[in-house]
């Protein structure tokens, strides 16, 4: 057998297990998984893989024993840039969170944070080449590695910048790659009608150490409305730019308190009574009802 076909077989049973970790069922979003090659976005292995250790109660780096690519095809973050804790997030994560904002073909997809852009191609394979991507970065490294990687791919835009301020076309997804305290106006008026945000919002840290002080919101615009749903807790490297003191006070009091999961609406205005909102912010609320 030779290396690709080998390849080939481990990538599509890598991707099932994605899916089952993730607890998703979405053929199209499993066979881009499986099409995407992650040793691609990556540097040369052997490479550093994040495992977590029941005895020690914490997370480390364990390298891999050779850079035989089938160390990536695993449901673990692999190490971008290990002195700051900055990884290839774990792929059954990212997976619910796609299959949430759910990519059709000839869609415009955005995505925050497009780190290293490997989830980006995923994104990019799903709205095919009658759709395409615009990847954001903040990081210049990262956005210079994601430019090199993704440079084949002839429906992805790779912009250097800060998400929260880089104004693009009205987009039918936006990933939000980041833990956020708020969402962005920017965000919310880039949504076109139908459009879908994937937002985490997270609370506690660099990053969110407990995944109770985290979790990700799929809002979906209609007209001038916002209807919200969580779709998981989240740990999450922080969002640049999207984080104030006032905000992070409000999100951790909500997650004491609890109900994320009974979240239907996103309103833009303070507008709503007390005993209807999850959690309120300057100009915003995610609210019950």
């Amino acid at each position: 057998m030779d290396r690709e076909t080998r390849l080939d077989i481990i990538r599509r049973a890598y991707a099932k297990r994605v899916m089952a970790a993730a607890g998703v069922d979405d053929r199209r979003v499993e066979a881009a998984f499986a099409a995407v090659p992650r040793e691609a976005f990556l540097s040369r292995g052997p490479w550093q893989v994040v495992r977590w250790s029941a005895a020690t109660s914490r997370s480390d780096y364990v390298r891999t024993p050779s850079r035989d690519p089938v160390y990536l095809y695993d449901d673990a973050a692999v190490a971008i840039m290990p002195e700051r804790a900055l990884n290839n997030g774990v792929p059954s994560f990212l997976a619910a969170l796609i299959t949430g904002a759910s990519p059709n073909p000839g869609e415009h997809a955005v995505h925050i944070g497009a780190g290293v852009g490997y989830y980006t191609a995923i994104l990019a394979h799903l709205v095919g080449r009658r759709g395409r991507v615009t990847a954001i970065e903040l990081d210049a490294l990262l956005a210079e590695r994601a430019r090199k990687n993704l440079a084949a791919q002839r429906n992805v835009c790779v912009v250097q910048g800060d998400g929260t301020k880089i104004m693009f076309e009205p987009a039918d997804v936006i990933l939000v790659n980041a833990g956020a305290t708020r969402p962005a106006d920017a965000w919310l008026d880039g949504l076109a009608e139908g459009g879908r945000l994937i937002l985490p919002l997270t609370a506690g840290g660099f990053p969110n150490a407990d995944i109770r002080n985290g979790a990700v919101f799929r809002i979906a615009r209609r007209g001038g409305e916002f209807a919200a749903e969580r779709i998981s807790g989240v740990i999450i490297f922080p969002c640049e730019g999207m984080r104030d003191a006032a905000s992070e006070a409000a999100l951790a009091a909500a997650f004491i308190k609890g109900g994320a999961e009974h979240v239907t609406r996103l309103y833009r205005h303070n507008e709503v009574p007390e005993e209807d909102c999850w959690v309120r912010g300057r100009g915003w609320c995610l609210a019950y009802r």
